[in-house]
């Protein structure tokens, strides 16, 4: 397993929009960033540390300006946590490794697939494309994306 650390040289070179949310706990504009409405296929990985949480293949359109996902695709890289902060009760998700914080997950997502949305800061994301899962050491994921037996 590769060794997905938060690291002082990577978070000096985040742009301040990323710092703000990853390590200030920030949340980024509506409709105003880059994976909001997002399509193509392929994995995004903590933008500190690396480590894969969320699949194209379970990120769904809420409207809500977000990206929004029904799972993370590790669900142990993703930890949750009580956030009381905003006069709101909410569930904070933080990637466990890069320690970044994500956004949170609310459970007004689609029913048919748990019923969860996770609701992400693409300042908090990089994206790695379905064909470059190989070359960037995320060969491991293609599997996901291999047509299912039957369908």
């Amino acid at each position: 397993m590769p060794n997905y650390t938060k690291n002082a040289e990577v978070i000096s070179n985040l742009s301040p929009e990323q710092f703000r949310v990853t390590q200030q706990n920030g949340t980024e504009r509506p409709f105003e960033n880059i994976y909001w409405d997002h399509d193509e296929p392929g994995l995004y990985v903590d933008i500190v540390s690396g480590e894969p949480l969320f699949s194209s293949l379970d990120k769904f359109h809420s409207n809500c300006g977000w990206p929004s996902f029904t799972k993370p695709v590790e669900a142990e890289n993703v930890d949750e946590r009580s956030d009381g902060s905003h006069g709101m009760n909410r569930t904070e998700v933080r990637s466990l490794h890069g320690d970044s914080h994500l956004g949170h997950v609310f459970d007004d997502g689609p029913r048919d697939a748990g019923g969860l949305r996770y609701c992400i800061n693409s300042a908090s994301l990089r994206f790695i494309p379905l064909d470059e899962l190989e070359s960037e050491g995320y060969g491991t994921y293609l599997q996901l994306f291999e047509p299912k037996e039957g369908k």
